[in-house]
């Protein structure tokens, strides 16, 4: 058996990157893959972000209002299956719970009933459900053993009120693994849990980076520390250096691999044998194969990477993560069960809710359109309706579409007319019915219109040219109108203006005389001179406006500083956290940040602006 965690950052843009889920799936040939930062709402989810063919998928999504987290968070955890509905693999899990306090529930049905999970009982129920409010954890039972897929909380260490959330998210979520234990569970966690348990596991680790308080709870948590749990990747590694699976995506830090390993994999309980308890078994040594980085996934790929520049114009596919895998050998089947009830499959946004009453009338609205349209029919083109062309012969498809729920048809809101409500199943004739309902109601109007001739006037009446703008309109009562007769540029008396279009009001060819011909040719003349003065002053204007920004350009160009370790120019940047120097602008060192050994890196050059940026 094979399990991937993956930082995603962003569920959307990573099936955008491969093409589809199941590509994206399929690309870590995994049989449970754990994926963290999907940024989706529930009410977001849709089959082609959630349902892939052979994999089962259990979704956790913020439910927080709190300002900068909704749309943010959220795990996912896909399981390959050959059947989802009797089935003894051990990759499809034989139950599964949304969150780690019990309130959020094991099924979407039994949330309202839901209780404290075994363990919990001294915090408080608005604890608990604050921790699982941000949507950070899937719980998926595999029979086995338990597998938590876990997305920590970031607490920057100014931040008071994070770092009170995170303190109470670890501590709650130790109780339910204890809880577990006691209870001769195995455990699985897997995820960014955004802590860096040692100095070897971070690239600019200071004297005191191990001091931290969070770096002191996950390595209590730790076997060499008297814990339970296994940090599987250390564990089969124990020596590597620089095994990243996160870099700064604003400093192109990934392309000198100066990042942190804060992508785990934790287990712990006894192993699967029947003489487990003999000395040197464990979860790792008769089941673990392997752990590795799959450093394929990162974006810098080495020996073709471009020099960082600032990062304006680099732009990057990918997650700022890389994931991170394990192979476990001897996990035999379990016994014969089916897909739980917290899968996405079951989604009323995914699945739909469909009902025998909603296929009949399903059914009857598509009867009720198609016989109205076939009643209103026209010969087959296109024909002028509110002043829009629409093409009467159109084809109605999709009219059964079940597991949606949006509004069939509408009609304009200055239409007179209605129709049967249909229901609302089928979305994709929303465009249709209304344009041909449109159609059928002004049937009557379409059928004043005398002829194509009149049509076409009526169609070119409506458009001016850029040249009429600038002649003198003549005397309304010396003058034919141009809908009603055609009036041809070659006739006697008519002045050609060496324009080819009809737009321009045409000379009464019955009633003028040469000298009105002659003050109006005039004052056509004059207005052509009036727009060619016109042009003239645009083109000086945009002439001057160019000069100037390309004085601006050069004049910010010579104000931005060499940085002392390349004699490089600088990029500015812009103080965007809070505090007395929030939007100060700065100026640091273009190239990506590496280790100070390193020539080819930034050289840490740093320099206030002269003047404070307007903050935006």
């Amino acid at each position: 058996m094979k399990i991937v965690t993956y930082n995603v950052n962003g569920l959307r843009q990573r099936i955008s990157q491969f093409g589809s889920l199941s590509k994206l799936l399929n690309s870590f040939d995994a049989d449970i893959i754990c994926i963290q930062e999907t940024k989706l709402r529930r009410q977001e989810l849709t089959a082609d972000l959630a349902i892939a063919d052979g994999y089962e998928s259990f979704f956790s999504c913020t439910r927080t209002s709190d300002k900068g987290r909704t749309g943010y968070s959220g795990v996912a955890t896909f399981c390959r299956v050959k059947s989802a509905f009797s089935s003894v693999e051990a990759a499809l899990p034989i139950a599964a719970e949304e969150g780690f306090t019990g309130l959020l529930g094991c099924s979407r049905k039994d949330e309202a009933a839901a209780s404290v999970a075994e363990g919990l009982e001294e915090f408080s129920r608005e604890e608990l459900l604050k921790v699982d409010s941000e949507g950070r954890c899937i719980i998926t039972d595999h029979g086995h053993f338990v597998l938590f897929n876990l997305y920590g909380p970031r607490a920057e260490s100014d931040d008071a009120d994070r770092i009170q959330f995170k303190f109470n998210f670890l501590k709650i979520l130790q109780k339910r693994w204890e809880s577990l234990l006691r209870r001769g569970r195995r455990i699985f966690v897997l995820g960014d849990l955004n802590i860096a348990p040692c100095a070897i596991d971070r690239c600019d680790a200071g004297p005191d980076f191990e001091k931290n308080e969070f770096r002191t709870w996950f390595r209590s948590m730790l076997v060499e520390s008297g814990g339970h749990f296994f940090d599987v990747f250390r564990a089969k590694n124990p020596n590597r250096r620089e095994a990243f699976t996160c870099w700064p995506s604003n400093t192109g830090a990934e392309q000198f691999n100066y990042g942190t390993r804060i992508d785990h994999i934790l287990c712990a309980g006894s192993c699967l044998h029947e003489e487990h308890d003999v000395d040197g078994h464990n979860l790792v040594t008769c089941h673990v194969e392997e752990c590795n980085i799959l450093t394929e996934y990162k974006r810098w790929k080495p020996g073709n990477a471009p020099r960082w520049k600032g990062g304006w114009n680099i732009k990057l596919e990918g997650s700022d993560h890389a994931p991170v895998y394990t192979s476990l050998v001897e996990i035999p089947d379990v016994s014969r069960h089916s897909t739980p009830s917290l899968a996405a499959r079951y989604l009323p946004m995914i699945h739909g809710l469909q009902t025998l009453v909603s296929v009949f009338k399903r059914r009857q609205a598509a009867k009720q359109v198609q016989s109205h349209l076939v009643s209103s029919s026209f010969s087959d083109e296109n024909i002028m309706v509110g002043g829009c062309s629409h093409s009467v012969n159109r084809s109605i498809t999709n009219c059964n579409v079940p597991g949606t729920y949006t509004s069939c048809c509408s009609l304009d809101e200055d239409c007179e007319h209605t129709i049967p409500q249909v229901d609302e199943q089928s979305e994709d004739l929303t465009e249709e019915v209304a344009c041909n309902t449109s159609i059928a109601f002004n049937r009557e109007y379409v059928s004043s219109m005398p002829n194509k001739e009149t049509k076409k006037r009526a169609r070119k009446s409506q458009q001016l040219s850029l040249r009429s703008f600038f002649q003198k309109i003549p005397n309304q009562d010396n003058t034919v109108d141009s809908s009603t007769t055609d009036t041809s540029t070659n006739q006697p008396g008519v002045v050609d203006s060496n324009d080819q279009s009809q737009e321009a009001p045409v000379m009464d060819y019955l009633g003028s005389s040469p000298k009105q011909n002659d003050t109006k040719l005039c004052a056509s003349s004059q207005g052509q001179e009036a727009q060619d003065g016109n042009c003239y002053l645009e083109k000086e204007r945009n002439n001057v406006a160019l000069v100037e920004w390309q004085r601006i350009q050069q004049l910010m160009q010579n104000s931005i500083p060499l940085c002392k370790g390349h004699r490089e120019p600088c990029v500015s940047r812009v103080v965007k956290k809070p505090g007395p120097t929030f939007g100060h602008r700065f100026y640091v060192c273009a190239r990506a940040e590496g280790p100070s050994s390193n020539p080819e890196a930034n050289c840490g050059y740093f320099r206030w602006a002269s003047v404070k940026s307007r903050p935006k």
